[in-house]
């Protein structure tokens, strides 16, 4: 595994929308294993390739808690439902670092997406995890959080 830099403040790079993942190879599977250390380096809770400098369909997420890593791999993901708005969380994000934004999210997201060897699965998240899934997917459409939050002061 290799630290991989983050793509930081760059909103021409970012707002780029991300290609489709069509080879399960082993190249694939590093790109993962860097993306989990980089993620663990930097203590976020998601990361999508293009934040890593990779236009792919792929976002990883650790809902793990303290130093125990649940990591979850989403590759060419696609929400198939969405339910509630919650506006409840302030929303960070590695490639902004220090702000922090007001995002209005599902409570309830279903997504269908492949893992590392293009086995295709279906899961439902709510509240806080459905927010991580719905900030990485829109990392993979060209979506940051400066174009659709408010943001919020420091204080």
């Amino acid at each position: 595994m290799a630290y991989r830099n983050i793509v930081k403040n760059d909103m021409t790079f970012l707002t780029k929308k991300s290609r489709e993942v069509d080879r399960f190879d082993d190249k694939l599977k590093t790109l993962v294993e860097d993306m989990k250390e980089t993620l663990t380096r930097e203590q976020g809770v998601g990361l999508a390739a293009p934040q890593v400098g990779v236009l792919r369909r792929l976002f990883i997420v650790d809902f793990g808690e303290e130093d125990k890593h649940d990591f979850q791999v989403f590759i060419n993901p696609v929400i198939v439902k969405k339910k509630g708005k919650n506006r409840d969380y302030q929303e960070g994000c590695l490639s902004f670092p220090g702000r922090l934004f007001s995002v209005e999210r599902p409570d309830i997201v279903k997504i269908k997406a492949q893992d590392t060897d293009g086995k295709e699965f279906t899961a439902e998240f709510s509240d806080f995890k459905a927010r991580a899934i719905m900030h990485e997917n829109d990392h993979l459409n060209g979506v940051v959080i400066p174009m659709i939050g408010e943001e919020e002061e420091k204080e």
